[in-house]
């Protein structure tokens, strides 16, 4: 049986996959994010940045998983929030937070969502297939004291773009016009177009496939 494994940390995508019948294995990638985006060309555009961050994530978790390498795919993710041009991940601390709010507050931006998969067979990168998904965000303007409630749950620091769309980030949120999995982290409709990539049929990964 092909087995899914996930390069993330993040429980949201995690949930995304369950909620849609996959029951992942998780295993986290070491890949310094930062180190990756600095070392690519200057002219590098957005969508290329998250995709060769996805991939190195994918790459770096395959070295390390020989009891899943005889047949499995990788999906390794990364998301960013394109705002005037700029890339943003992850705030973390909440001086930050609060800047990026104070920039994007009934504003839309897009948030792009690498995506990485590779199939290996017996311990070996037999394909692979990667790309970018973008969906706008369209955000409400929350008062001072909602964003400093917010800020204070620890919620938008650990997030790309400061902000969820499926927790309390979401009444923050007008509408979106795209792939609302994607702006959670991994968009089913492009994983499957993926996965069909590296021969993988997503009915295969289903948790009761062939029952």
């Amino acid at each position: 049986m092909t087995r899914l494994v996930l390069a993330s940390a993040s429980p949201a995508r995690l949930e995304v996959l369950r909620t849609a019948g996959v029951d992942p294995v998780v295993r986290v990638s070491g890949v310094d994010e930062d180190a990756v985006a600095a070392a690519l060309p200057a002219d590098t555009s957005p969508r290329d940045v998250v995709v060769a961050l996805a991939r190195a994530k994918a790459l770096d978790v395959a070295a390390t998983i020989p009891e899943f390498a005889d047949d499995c795919v990788v999906v390794g993710c990364d998301s960013m929030l394109l705002v005037d041009g700029q890339l943003q991940g992850k705030p973390h601390t909440p001086e930050v937070a609060r800047q990026r709010w104070a920039t994007m507050a009934g504003r839309s931006a897009e948030l792009l969502t690498g995506h990485c998969v590779l199939r290996l067979r017996d311990g070996q990168v037999v394909a692979d297939s990667a790309e970018c998904s973008g969906t706008t965000v369209h955000f409400a303007k929350p008062t001072d004291a909602e964003i400093e409630s917010y800020i204070a749950t620890g919620e938008p620091l650990q997030v790309a773009g400061a902000f969820t769309l499926d927790g309390m980030g979401g009444w923050f949120v007008d509408r979106i016009e795209g792939d609302p999995s994607s702006v959670i982290g991994i968009g089913l409709p492009l994983l499957r177009r993926l996965l069909e990539d590296v021969g993988v049929g997503v009915t295969q990964l289903w948790r009761n496939a062939g029952r």
